[in-house]
């Protein structure tokens, strides 16, 4: 019995020994834990982006032609009104020659058309011809009617003699003399009735005259109608051609440098074909494009901090200038398709200088933004990292409470990559659970190690 009682009390003794321990070897799981703290936070949206300039100074092909060789290399600078690209003087000067030639013919030829004088002098010949076919046809009505009368004085002077004779009044030769100027008379008269019909035809087709010369004289007008478009059209083609020959010499408008040589050689260029491209590095900005979701948190003059191996270890300070009011879809290196926006940042006065002068910044290069969309200087924060959602869709984390995880459900404000602002549920200097293991659970035995207060 004793023995019995002495096996029980040193297993006892044993058993409270083992519990002790493990107790001690076994003083709850290691986790990395930090503290509330209060102190200042920003909101912020983190996207890549690359530099650009707003408007690049394009020079393009004024007209098809060909373009004599450039001379300017990318990097180049180059002053304002200096030739930067030129067409073929040569072509230039051929057609400018071409259309001056015709306007010059054009205007000689005006100068001949309008010169109406011959036509004139001819117009009145012709009227002066028509009166003197007038009179001719006078004359030889009068002449008719003359000769009508003789052959009516012949005939009736015959007709008393063939009366006569029968009485030996008259002689037989009387008789003969009579007959024959009563026949001369009467071929006097048919000749006069032919000349007359002569005359009047004549006069009939001399009277057209006058109006063949007004007709002709007035189609001649017509026709230098005709030559004045045609010298307007010569000389709109010259003035085309003189306007050519200022635009074929390109220069630049801007003090700037070379940012794309697009054509090298002499080459014949189509129209609107790009040159070279022209741009002021000190008119540098940084495009960006955000999720739409983002993007409404965005407004003009927002804080910007533009970063990146091309700025150099720190950052430049930017400004929001423009955020675009339509958006457009991208398909992400995932393969994930996303609605996004775009955005314009300005460096702030005096940050781009030092970059052109010792990073040599230029266009198109690569940077990233950090666009600041609210901040607070005295609030509650924690490390972004501690934060989850529960079940329920509720932001929580995880406060160490005499050894043991307890679940907290928090209300979150500001929130970034790195912290967050908690707006209830937390306390200053309450600790926290870092990157909580998804078996963690409410009541869990924990053995915190602090790093660095948020």
């Amino acid at each position: 019995m004793i023995r019995g009682m002495i096996f029980i009390g040193v297993l006892l003794i044993v058993a409270a020994g083992g519990s002790a321990l493990w107790w001690f070897a076994n003083d709850g799981t290691e986790v990395q834990a930090t503290r509330a703290a209060r102190g200042a936070i920003r909101e912020f949206v983190d996207e890549r982006g690359k530099t650009r300039l707003a408007e690049p100074t394009l020079i393009t092909m004024p007209f098809s032609a060909r373009i004599e060789e450039i001379q300017f290399e990318e990097g180049q600078a180059v002053r304002a009104g200096e030739i930067v690209a030129r067409v073929s003087r040569d072509d230039l000067a051929e057609e400018l020659a071409e259309a001056q030639a015709t306007v010059q013919r054009l205007e000689a030829s005006l100068v001949e058309s309008a010169d109406i004088s011959v036509e004139k002098t001819a117009k009145r010949q012709a009227e002066l011809y028509v009166e003197s076919m007038k009179a001719t046809v006078a004359a030889a009505e009068a002449k008719l009617r003359a000769d009508k009368s003789q052959l009516a004085y012949a005939e009736t002077f015959l007709g008393r003699i063939q009366r006569l004779v029968p009485a030996g009044a008259e002689t037989e030769d009387d008789l003969e003399r009579a007959r024959v100027a009563q026949v001369e008379s009467e071929v006097a008269y048919r000749q006069d009735v032919l000349t007359l019909e002569s005359q009047k035809s004549l006069q009939a087709a001399t009277s057209l005259l006058p109006q063949m010369m007004s007709e002709y004289i007035l189609r001649k007008g017509l026709s230098t109608e005709v030559l004045v478009q045609q010298r307007n059209e010569a000389r709109a083609r010259l003035r085309l051609a003189e306007l050519r020959q200022a635009r074929g010499t390109m220069v630049s408008p801007i003090d700037g440098v070379v940012l794309e040589r697009a054509v090298r050689d002499e080459q014949l260029v189509p129209g609107g074909t790009l040159l070279l491209r022209i741009g002021r590095l000190e008119s540098l900005e940084v495009e960006t494009d955000v999720l739409s979701s983002d993007a409404g948190r965005i407004r003009p003059g927002c804080d910007v901090e533009i970063y990146g191996p091309a700025v150099g270890d720190g950052f430049a300070n930017g400004v929001v200038q423009r955020v675009f009011p339509a958006g457009f879809t991208k398909i992400s290196s995932l393969g994930v398709e996303q609605q996004r926006v775009v955005v314009i940042v300005q460096f702030r006065e005096g940050a781009l200088e030092p970059l052109l002068r010792e990073r040599h910044l230029g266009v198109d290069y690569r940077v990233r933004v950090r666009i600041v969309t609210d901040h607070k200087e005295d609030a509650l924060v924690v490390a972004r990292s501690t934060l989850f959602r529960n079940g329920r869709g509720e932001w929580s984390v995880y406060v160490v409470r005499d050894q043991r995880a307890r679940l907290k459900v928090v209300r979150v404000g500001l929130i970034n990559d790195e912290h967050a602002e908690i707006l209830d549920g937390l306390q200053a200097e309450d600790p926290v659970i870092v990157a909580p293991e998804n078996g963690l659970f409410d009541g869990a035995r924990v053995r915190p190690i602090f790093r660095e207060s948020a």
